[in-house]
């Protein structure tokens, strides 16, 4: 990996929307958001977010990377579990603070809970009042204990 994960500055709003330069808007800590789904069927398997260094891991390997927020870490989505994410398309919506990977994902599941997806509830419309979720494709496809032994989490 690359010992300089800088990338350019974005230039005028226009090279930023319609040029071809890629210049990542990262937060104000670094990050920026990236939205995970499975290229055959189109789910959303997860949301997570990458540093700099993550972001040039995953364009130069073809495999997700990403930072962890709660543990401060770069990780390698699949690293523990071996439910490796290889990413097929990689792109950038229009102001370039947000990414899309299509990936095809290696295992049965991309959530640290034992789902395929980590979108396994629903918030139900139209409600007043106290809000109940609903599960929605909530089977898991692999038990979490097995795959990260000594934690739950990713």
């Amino acid at each position: 990996m690359t010992d300089t994960p800088s990338f350019p500055s974005p230039g005028s709003v226009a090279e930023l929307e319609e040029g071809l330069g890629f210049t990542p808007k990262f937060d104000s800590d670094g990050l920026i958001t990236a939205v995970v789904t499975d290229i055959k069927s189109g789910d959303v398997l997860m949301v997570a977010h990458m540093n700099a260094q993550a972001l040039r891991n995953t364009i130069q390997t073809g495999e997700a990377w990403f930072y962890s927020r709660s543990r401060k870490k770069l990780w390698k989505k699949g690293e523990s579990s071996g439910h490796v994410q290889r990413v097929i398309e990689l792109r950038t919506d229009c102001d370039q603070d947000a990414l899309w990977l299509k990936v095809e994902q290696e295992g049965p599941g991309a959530c640290h809970t034992g789902r395929r997806s980590c979108f396994y509830r629903a918030v139900p419309l139209g409600q007043t009042g106290t809000v109940t979720l609903e599960f929605r494709s909530a089977d898991k496809t692999f038990d979490p204990n097995t795959v990260y032994p000594g934690s739950a989490k990713k």
